[in-house]
């Protein structure tokens, strides 16, 4: 096992993460900016390294700044957490051209998933089944309404660099895309550097479920069970579960050996998500992309499988055996999270602020992992997650009532938070069913 990791992120991940390293004596040191001197992982950490002020371009995005920094803190490894540099193909090579550990997939399985068009070419070929789409960058609105005819509207208009659910837009008709697509190509341009543009089918009733992978040191790729994600508000989820209410055991099946079909096809190693839309009408899913880094949402999979996923990261990264079987993983039970957000619950707006009270539920099959405390101030330059509430029972109806319970429990007074909506999609009859999809956000707030 490697003794030494800086932690290249911040708030509850970089938190979460030291929380393990600890737990497995690994010296562990954080960078921060000046925005995040007070914050938990700052003071938990074994040591911690100012590397610019709060813009992300440059402290947590600043390459240099941070590679500086492992070398005067001497570590032997980098884990890159999620956002930020965590799939950026040319940090992750790097490190290793300075000598560095990247907890990681390598840099060409990064590149080669980093891009949508080219991440679904490589799945067809691997037999992962994809949505009707486009096999190059659609240059421009007349290619990109030629391939909508094709296709057969409605389309999405994706932005092939992009990801976290953004530049995405759907187009109904000839009109509307023209329009989107230039807004997505500029938005591309803008935000990734990269104006390619893919056309996909959008369905209009659809889930979005991921697999979690682990691709092992001797060559095998793993999947520990799916992720119901379809609780969204602007492409960006606010809830996941495990298991999916949607999916059959054989269905399951199919779509968690697609998700090791998908690893395989680029040599996966470390931990990586395999996301899918599900079309509950046809019974059929559709590859999305890769998330080439551990997720947010990965404690509900650790919870039903009794596994820590940064833990198996460490051992990857350090040519070590994973600490269960492979071919004996069973999930015990169910389990919810929800993102706790500094924002309003009826628009989903930022509304960051100084915490005030910060009361975190203490009860059984309950975890909080959180990236602040009271006296801490949540500021607009970083996405506006302050924690991570995670509920575990025995069946999907005692994972709702501990998160009901949970949600009444958790206390945060200062900024604005958006625990009063969990409030309400707990009652939310098309949630408690299970029989729910990615537009129930839009639905509830449509009624009046």
């Amino acid at each position: 096992m490697l003794s030494s990791l800086l932690v290249a992120n911040r708030g509850e991940i970089a938190r979460r993460i030291v929380r393990t390293a600890r737990r497995l004596g690994i010296r562990t040191v954080a960078v921060y900016s000046e925005a995040d001197a007070g914050l938990p992982f700052v003071v938990e950490a074994d040591e911690a390294v100012l590397i610019g002020p709060a813009n992300p371009a440059q402290s947590y995005r600043n390459t240099e700044a941070i590679l500086t920094a492992a070398k005067m803190s001497r570590v032997e490894a980098i884990h890159p957490g999620y956002g930020f540099l965590s799939e950026n193909a040319a940090f992750a090579a790097a490190v290793a051209e300075h000598g560095l550990i990247w907890v990681g997939p390598g840099a060409e399985a990064i590149d080669a998933m980093g891009d949508k068009i080219n991440a679904r070419n490589l799945m067809a070929a691997a037999g992962v089944p994809v949505a009707p789409g486009t096999e190059a960058p659609a240059q421009s609105a007349d290619e990109a309404l030629a391939a909508a005819e094709r296709i057969g509207f409605p389309v999405m208009v994706k932005a092939a660099a992009g990801g976290g659910g953004m530049g995405m837009a759907v187009a109904n008709d000839a009109d509307g895309l023209r329009a989107e697509y230039d807004k997505v190509r500029a938005f591309a341009e803008r935000m990734f550097g990269d104006g390619s543009v893919l056309i996909e089918r959008y369905f209009p009733r659809v889930r979005h479920i991921e697999v979690q992978i682990l691709g092992l040191c001797d060559g095998r790729v793993v999947a520990l069970g799916e992720r119901e994600c379809s609780v969204q508000r602007r492409n960006q989820k606010l809830v996941e579960e495990t298991p999916s209410p949607a999916l059959t055991p054989a269905r399951r099946a199919d779509l968690l050996a697609a998700a090791v079909r998908a690893g395989e096809a680029v040599g996966y190693r470390n931990a990586g998500t395999v996301e899918c839309l599900y079309d509950p009408a046809g019974d059929q899913f559709y590859f999305l992309e890769m998330n080439t880094r551990l997720q947010v949402e990965h404690p509900v999979t650790e919870a039903v499988f009794g596994v820590d996923l940064v833990e198996q990261q460490l051992r990857i990264a350090s040519g070590l055996e994973p600490t269960f079987d492979p071919g004996a993983l069973t999930v015990t039970g169910h389990a919810i999270e929800v993102r706790v957000n500094a924002e309003d619950p009826k628009r989903f707006l930022p509304g960051p602020g100084t915490i005030t009270t910060w009361v975190e539920p203490q009860t059984a099959g309950v975890r909080v992992d959180s990236g602040y405390t009271e006296g801490n101030t949540v500021t607009p330059s970083y996405d506006s997650l302050m924690a991570k509430l995670i509920v575990h029972g025995e069946d999907r109806a005692e994972a709702l009532a501990r998160l009901r319970a949970a949600v009444q429990a958790f206390e945060v007074a200062g900024p604005k938070v958006n625990l009063p909506f969990f409030a309400e999609l707990l009652d939310n009859p098309e949630f408690v069913s299970g029989d729910y999809d990615t537009g129930i956000v839009a639905r509830m707030r449509a009624v009046k």
